[in-house]
């Protein structure tokens, strides 16, 4: 059993704004600066174990934690919990079923397709439940559990929706089909064409043609035939219900990139596109240990500077009257604006020249939000409105918008502007049960909160404070919005509820960890999945109200696990030398360090967690678990070891996220040696003694710190790293540097292989060669850079078979044996 123990943490949380927040969200953010101050306290478990942790156990396949639960979801009786967890020695997962009343027991594969799935979906009175499994569709009777399988077929059906007249849609391919789940009869609701409309028989055109009709009787005669043909075709269609004639092109060289039918089924959204490849021929990564050994030219995504606009028409189609509109974005407000006209002026005058403003449409489309499984077209209940999360392909904005059906155009509810960029996360949205009133998360306020708005009114925020709110779960009487938060700590996350009638907020779980949360089918309990800093995730439930007792349903952790000694993080925010807000921190003290002792002795280092946009930093279970266990080894030796939420990092507001526009690689490594100063004052650490090290974004970050700040550590590690931004992908990139089109300023200021000219210290560079998210090109370019630059103190290992995130123990082993070996060499 884990005890735990209070440590303080010193926090200043006085609320930083950054410069780059528009006037709207300036004042929002000051309205809540007051509210939610951090809890100075938090609690963390000592250590525990007794066997020392070795590293190859800790580079060791995961299988030997215990192969944690994954995927979990409610059944439809609200009782019984699916989840999958791992085949102990191969990448299989089987399914398992549990709940309060029984113990976990695997389904076999023979019942896979009747257990549901979690993203099934329900009609309006919960009594019927439908899914997809493996592209048939299903529907279950809650009460009584039958099962019927509507579509059997070897086309890939999928996206069920409950109609309003208690009709069952779905889609396969281009169509969408309603099927009454009485009579059995499957109706084709409509077939998206992308092509150009038929012509139809074509009126003779030009003087020869026009000649040839009337001169030969024949060919106007065929002609004629083929004219009463068509017409009565076309009648047929018009005057036999029997017949299916729902057919709409969308235009030749099209790609469809979303469809979302009313629940009334009499009319949808349609979203298309250009056609375009999504990347060129030259785009390949060689593979050079492939199956049949030969080099495999694999396929690979574009760069960041090869990006081409895109832009999206969406389209409005009504059924009944076989009409379709494209619906322009002109009554978006600031749908021309040009908001990175500051940006391209700085660019220009660099180069010594001008850039003069003008108004120009910009290329909207669909929101591009990341981890989220809603779309972002969204009906009210009745079909009667529908709203669409827009964003610019320019990253400044987001919109919200409803159509006027009359007049055939958005009508904007709400604009989200940020001059650095809109975040890729905290974008749900959705309307009231019944009614035409949205939620949505915003960060207006600098924080994602959640708000109420009845169409065309005022907005209304229902969350307020410094924390960040997500995951929102609406029930289905309309009184309570559920959410996650971290509301107590930056760290600790729990789950809430707010009263939508009363606004009066209540406080679900107190776990003191990372919760995750679904709302069961009849909303009366919480699947919950929970972790802490010492203890992978397992799976709980307890009834959706507050003080609830929560009742344990999975125990996987190995014992071999729990008997490893291990040294426990403490969470301590380090104050910033250069914007108001600490920076938080893990903080692993030396197995035998003392309170208050001197001699300043101590050698440490700091880990750059990876990806930017990541918290680390927080309670639960860290992704990096082989890097915490490295860590724990590191401090059983003597280190200080420190690991960063540096600025950049995800869970402490829009304008930590935001710090790093156009310039990364320069607040964060300032945190950095905040951190140094920190560990050098309270835990007697030599500043002659510091190393660092880090993968993907952290790899970044210790180039930037070893090329930019070349004091500041005696030796670092950059793993699967990235060198220079213009090389990496569009939808994270763009977001923080613009485009190198556009912004070149920003792109050379924030790529290590521009600033290679300052390493003087000990440098260790990991490099997959397959890795498909940095490109194996990054360090082959810095590689020749150094060399040209006749720099000595660097060294390059390869692992040929690896993606970004290694696969193969040998190779993590030999990449942290090389870690350790330069930090016990060089601090």
């Amino acid at each position: 059993m884990l005890k735990l123990s209070l440590i303080s943490v010193a926090v200043a949380s006085s609320l930083f704004l950054s410069g780059c927040q528009t006037t709207e969200v300036s004042q929002q953010t000051k309205d809540v600066a007051t509210n939610n101050s951090v809890s100075p306290v938090v609690t963390t478990p000592v250590d525990f174990g007794g066997e020392q942790i070795t590293l190859k156990q800790a580079m060791a396949h995961p299988d030997w934690l215990g192969r944690q639960p994954e995927s979990a979801f409610w059944g439809a009786d609200s009782d019984t919990i699916y989840y999958k967890r791992k085949q102990a020695g191969n990448e299989l997962r089987d399914l398992f079923a549990v709940s309060n009343k029984q113990k976990s027991t695997k389904v076999s594969l023979a019942e896979l397709h009747a257990v549901g799935a979690q993203n099934a979906i329900y009609n309006s009175d919960r009594t019927l439940q439908s899914y997809e499994f493996k592209g048939n569709i299903f529907v279950k009777n809650i009460e009584s559990g039958d099962l019927t399988q509507v579509t059997h077929s070897s086309a890939y059906e999928y996206a069920p929706q409950f109609l309003t007249d208690n009709r069952l849609a779905y889609r396969a391919g281009n169509a969408l089909f309603a099927v009454d789940l009485k009579t059995g009869l499957t109706k084709e609701l409509v077939k998206l064409h992308l092509a150009d409309k038929p012509q139809g028989v074509k009126e003779p055109s030009g003087y020869i043609a026009e000649q040839q009709h009337k001169l030969i009787q024949f060919v106007a005669l065929t002609h004629k035939n083929s004219k009463d043909r068509e017409a009565r075709a076309q009648e047929i269609d018009t005057k036999n219900a029997s017949i299916q004639s729902n057919q709409f092109y969308l235009g030749k060289g099209k790609a469809l990139v979303s469809v979302s039918l009313a629940p009334t089924g009499d009319k949808l959204i349609a979203v298309i596109t250009d056609n375009k490849p999504s990347r060129a021929d030259t785009d390949i990564m060689p593979n050079y240990v492939s199956q049949n050994g030969d080099i495999d030219p694999v396929k690979a995504r574009r760069r960041v500077a090869d990006t081409e606009p895109m832009s999206s028409e969406i389209i409005f189609i009504d059924l009944n009257r076989a009409e379709q509109v494209t619906l322009s974005y002109d009554t978006l407000p600031g749908f021309d604006e040009d908001v990175l006209a500051e940006v391209k002026r700085e660019n220009a005058e660099a180069k010594g020249g001008t850039y003069n403003s003008k108004k120009v449409p910009r290329d909207i489309n669909l929101i591009d939000t990341w981890g989220w499984n809603q779309s972002a077209i969204r009906w009210n209940s009745d079909g009667s409105q529908v709203a669409v999360m827009l964003g610019a392909w320019d990253n400044k904005d987001r919109w919200i918008a409803t159509v006027d059906f009359d007049k055939q155009q958005f009508i904007s509810q709400h604009r989200l502007h940020d001059n650095a960029w809109i975040n890729y996360t905290y974008n749900d949205f959705g309307w009231l049960n019944d009614q035409n009133t949205l939620y949505y998360l915003s960060e207006q306020s600098g924080y994602s909160q959640l708000y109420l708005k009845p169409l065309n009114s005022k907005a209304k925020a229902m969350t307020a404070g410094k924390f960040v709110v997500s995951e929102p779960t609406l029930t289905s009487d309309n009184k309570f919005i559920y959410y996650k938060a971290n509301k107590e700590h930056p760290g600790l996350y729990e789950i809430y509820r707010v009263n939508l009638e009363t606004g009066q907020d209540e406080q679900i779980t107190d776990l003191d960890g990372l919760t995750d949360y679904q709302l069961s089918p009849n909303e009366q309990q919480l699947l919950l999945t929970h972790s802490k800093i010492m203890m992978p995730p397992e799976l709980y439930v307890a009834d959706a109200a507050p003080k609830a007792s929560v009742s344990r349903l999975t125990n996987t952790v190995s014992d071999t696990f729990l008997n490893k000694k291990l040294i426990a993080p403490k969470i301590v925010a380090v104050p910033s030398s250069h914007q108001g807000e600490p920076v938080y921190a893990k903080v692993y003290y030396p197995a035998d360090y003392q309170e208050g002792e001197t001699g300043k002795n101590r050698k440490a280092v700091i880990f750059n967690h990876g990806a930017g946009y990541l918290q680390n930093s927080h309670m639960g279970w860290s992704n990096y678990f082989r890097e915490f266990m490295f860590h724990s080894l590191l401090a059983s030796e003597g280190y200080v070891v420190m690991d960063m939420d540096y600025r950049g990092s995800k869970g402490y507001g829009r304008d930590w996220r935001t710090a790093i526009y156009r310039h990364m690689g320069k607040p964060e490594i300032e945190d950095l040696a905040d951190g140094v100063e920190w560990m050098v004052d309270n835990a007697n650490v030599d500043r002659g003694a510091v190393g660092t090290y880090g993968g993907s974004y952290g790899g970044f970050m210790t180039f930037m710190a070893l090329f930019t700040q070349p004091d500041l550590f005696q030796a670092g590690a950059a793993l699967r790293p990235v060198t220079d931004w213009a090389y990496y992908n569009d939808p994270y990139t763009s977001n923080i540097l613009n485009r190198p089109d556009v912004d070149p300023i920003a792109y050379e200021r924030s790529s290590p292989i521009y600033h290679a000219e300052g390493l003087k210290n000990k440098l260790l560079i990991n490099a997959p060669m397959v890795d498909d998210n940095v490109f194996f090109q990054d360090v082959v370019r810095l590689v020749q850079r150094l060399i040209e630059l006749e720099k000595e103190d660097f060294e390059t290992a390869i692992y040929p078979v690896e993606p970004h995130g290694f696969r193969q123990p040998s190779s993590w082993l030999d990449e942290y044996r090389r870690i350790y070996k330069l930090f016990k060499e060089n601090l």
